[in-house]
Formats: structure tokens, C-alpha cells, sequence
């Protein structure tokens, strides 16, 4: 089973040590991102959350945002990075 992370409306500089500190917390197992909320994606938190792909995959474990939002998937897409939520849009099914 999957541990889930909601993720914050705005995820920006402010939100950054947060979301660092939970996915941190949640390091060593498969986990789910809720990205349903997400109204605005900034830059540093993208980085966290590409480190957080990475490491995941490095310690053989999936790193999944479902459902995502419309908005996080066309920031994240915009920033170029269009794999993590890719074909996520919308509630799960």
C-alpha cells in the first residue's frame, strides 16, 4: 500500500521546507502525491519534487501524483518536465 501525500493549493518558495520535510518522511516506500489541489506550481518546489522522482526510482519504489490538477499538470508540463503527472488529469479512475 501506497502512503499519500496531499500536496498544498500553491507550492511556492514558501511551501518548499515542507514539502521536503514530509516527502522526506514518507521516504522508503511506494507513494501517491494528491495533486487534485494544486492551483500553482513554482520552480523550487518542482526541483524537490523532481529530486523526489529520482530518489524514489533510485531506492526502487514508484512516486505517483493521482489525481493532479489541470493547473499542475500544464505548469509541470511548462517547466518541461511532463512525466510525473502525464495522463493524471482529473479524479482517479
Amino acid at each position: 500500500m501506497s502512503d499519500v501525500i496531499a500536496l498544498p493549493a500553491v507550492l511556492d518558495i514558501q511551501a518548499v521546507d515542507a514539502l521536503r520535510t514530509r516527502l522526506l518522511g514518507a521516504r522508503g516506500g511506494p507513494l501517491t502525491l494528491d495533486g487534485s489541489s494544486v492551483e500553482r506550481l513554482g520552480g523550487l518546489c518542482l526541483q524537490v519534487l523532481l529530486s523526489a522522482q529520482r530518489t524514489w526510482a533510485a531506492d526502487g519504489h514508484p512516486l505517483v501524483v493521482s489525481p493532479a490538477s489541470d493547473a499542475f499538470i500544464d505548469q509541470w508540463d511548462a517547466f518541461g518536465a511532463p512525466d510525473m503527472a502525464a495522463g493524471q488529469r482529473g479524479d482517479p479512475a
